[in-house]
């Protein structure tokens, strides 16, 4: 039988193949995304800033920024939670570490509602990411201070019969694609 790494690396492997797929059909769209957070108003929010082929929340985002704080992630090291910047439209924006985008300065803040990348989910609410850990870490240290939800945002084609998972992997409350809203939690 594979080890739980092996098993996981398949996974990655099968679901990089289908978001690229979804992602070169064009069919992403953030609205299910903004219809979710339109009832959320005001409430402290993290996206991030799509890299390669992930499902884009940029429009999403910069409706939310309108009414509440939004933050992006910003990987401080290997092993290390993340921390989130303030984020609106036009902030002045650099590369991080991975080379994902940030915005060259600005404040910390806490979100309340994390939207994840990933790159597969299963319908009870596991979520396989890069590899790092950076998202597990920060939402067991957000959880064990206030209620944060976790909202998977991804391509429908991204589902997993099932995600393989350790103990230490935290779990969606809320799956968002192109089709729609699946609540876990």
């Amino acid at each position: 039988m594979a080890s739980l790494t092996d098993q996981k690396t398949a996974a990655r492997k099968a679901a990089f193949a289908r978001r690229k797929i979804a992602h070169d059909s064009g069919v992403g769209t953030a609205a299910h995304l903004s219809a979710f957070l339109a009832g959320h108003r005001g409430v402290p929010v993290a996206g991030y800033m799509a890299m390669r082929t992930e499902i884009d929340p940029t429009a999403a985002m910069e409706e939310a920024a309108a009414h509440g704080p939004v933050g992006v992630p910003v990987i401080l090291g290997v092993g290390q939670p993340l921390k989130f910047r303030t984020w609106e439209p036009g902030v002045e924006m650099i590369a991080g570490d991975f080379g994902a985008l940030i915005p060259a300065e600005g404040d910390w803040m806490t979100p309340e509602i994390v939207i994840v990348p990933l790159v597969a989910f299963d319908m009870a609410g596991g979520r396989l990411g890069y590899g790092g850990g950076f998202y597990d870490r920060t939402l067991e240290g957000l959880r064990a201070v206030q209620a944060t939800l976790a909202i998977g945002f991804a391509y429908a084609a991204q589902e997993a019969q099932s995600i393989p998972l350790e103990p230490t992997d935290q779990p969606l409350n809320l799956m968002i694609t192109e089709n729609g809203q699946t609540t876990f939690r």
